[in-house]
C-alpha cells in the first residue's frame, strides 16, 4: 500500500503542474508579465516552505558548503531555466507545441539516469515513455487540421532546452537526496535562489497593485498559486525520487499536458477533440501501467507458463507412496 501511495506523488505533482494555466492566465489578465507571475509564485513558496522548516525541524536548514552546487544548479537550471527557457519557447511556437516538448524530459531522464545514476533502461520503460509522449501529443492539438500550428527552429530549440533543464531538476534532485537532504531543504533553497535571480527584473509595483486591488481573495489567490503550482508539487515529486529512480519518477509526472487540457475544460469550456480524448486515454494507461511492478502486469502470462498444477503434483507423490508401500507388504496380508 505505502509502495502504491509512492507512485502517486509524481503524477499528483503532474496534475498540478497542469493546473499552472489557471493561475498564470488569471494573473496575466490582471496585468502581470511572466517575471512577475514566477516572482510572485517563487517567493511566496519560499516564505512558505521557510515557515515549515522553521515549524517541524530548523535543522533542515544545515547544507554543507561543498553541496552547495547542488541547490544553485536546482536553482538555476531545474526551475529558473525551465521558466526562462519556455517563456522563450512560446513566443517562437504554439503553447500546445512548447507543452509536448516540454514533456519530453523523461527522454533526457532516463538516458542521464542511466550513465550518472546506472539506471537500468528497460523496454517497459521506454514503452510507457513512448506510449506517454504519443498521448501528449495527441493531446496538444498539433495533428488537428486547422490547428494553426506555428513553429520555428528557435522555438523547438528553447523548448527541447526547457525540456533539458526540467529534466536536470530530477537528477540534481536525485543527487540531493542520496546525500541525505530532505525534500523540504532540496525545495527551499532551490526557490530561494530562483526567487533572488528575478528580483531585479520583478514589477513590484503591479504585483502590490493587483494583490491590493483584489482584497482577501486575491491574498488568497496568491497563497493557493504558491502552494498548488510549487511547494507542493515539488516536494511530492521530490519526495518520490527518495523512494524510485530519476526515470520513473519523469515518465509518471508526464501526464502534466493531460492535467491542463482537463482543466481547460472545467474552468475555461476547452473542448477535448476526439484526437485529445485518445491522447489522455493512452497517457492515462501509460502512468497506470507503469505504476504496476512487472511481476502483477504478467503474471497471468507467467502462471499459465511456468506454473504446474498442485493437484496432479501430490496425487502423483501419493500415487508413488502407495506403490512403494503396496510393494514393501508381506505376501498374505
Amino acid at each position: 500500500m505505502m509502495k502504491r501511495m509512492i507512485f502517486l506523488l509524481p503524477v499528483l505533482s503532474g496534475i498540478m503542474w497542469g493546473s499552472g494555466g489557471i493561475f498564470v492566465r488569471t494573473l496575466t489578465e490582471l496585468g502581470m508579465d511572466g517575471f512577475s507571475v514566477a516572482e510572485s509564485r517563487l517567493s511566496v513558496a519560499a516564505c512558505i516552505l521557510a515557515a515549515v522548516i522553521f515549524l517541524y525541524d530548523r535543522r533542515l536548514f544545515k547544507i554543507r558548503l561543498s553541496d552547495i552546487w547542488i541547490f544553485a544548479l536546482g536553482g538555476f537550471c531545474g526551475i529558473l531555466g525551465v521558466m526562462l527557457a519556455y517563456n522563450a519557447a512560446i513566443k517562437e511556437v504554439t503553447l500546445s507545441l512548447a507543452a509536448v516538448l516540454l514533456s519530453m524530459s523523461p527522454i533526457f531522464v532516463l538516458f542521464l539516469a542511466a550513465v550518472l545514476f546506472g539506471e537500468k533502461i528497460t523496454a517497459k520503460k521506454l514503452g510507457c515513455m513512448a506510449l506517454a509522449l504519443t498521448g501528449c501529443v495527441l493531446v496538444s492539438g498539433v495533428l488537428e487540421a486547422g490547428s494553426g500550428m506555428r513553429w520555428s527552429v528557435r522555438g523547438i530549440g528553447f523548448g527541447v532546452l526547457a525540456a533539458f533543464f526540467y529534466g536536470l531538476y530530477s537528477l540534481v534532485s536525485k543527487a540531493a537526496a542520496e546525500k541525505g537532504y530532505h525534500a523540504f531543504t532540496m525545495i527551499f533553497y532551490c526557490m530561494l535562489i530562483s526567487a533572488v535571480a528575478l528580483f531585479p527584473v520583478t514589477d513590484w509595483g503591479c504585483i502590490y497593485k493587483v494583490t491590493a486591488g483584489g482584497g482577501a481573495k486575491m491574498v488568497l489567490f496568491m497563497l493557493l498559486n504558491a502552494l498548488v503550482t510549487s511547494v507542493l508539487p515539488y516536494v511530492f515529486y521530490t519526495l518520490a525520487l527518495g523512494f524510485m529512480e530519476a526515470g520513473k519518477a519523469s515518465i509518471l509526472a508526464a501526464g502534466e499536458p493531460v492535467a491542463a487540457m482537463v482543466f481547460g475544460f472545467a474552468f475555461f469550456a476547452e473542448r477535448p477533440t476526439a484526437l485529445a480524448a485518445s491522447g489522455l486515454v493512452l497517457t492515462t494507461a501509460a502512468l497506470v501501467v507503469f505504476g504496476r511492478p512487472e511481476k502483477e502486469v504478467f503474471e497471468v502470462l507467467s502462471y499459465a507458463v511456468v506454473t504446474v498444477p498442485e493437484k496432479k503434483t501430490v496425487s502423483r507423490e501419493k500415487e508413488k507412496k502407495l506403490t512403494v508401500n503396496e510393494r514393501k507388504k508381506p505376501d498374505g496380508i
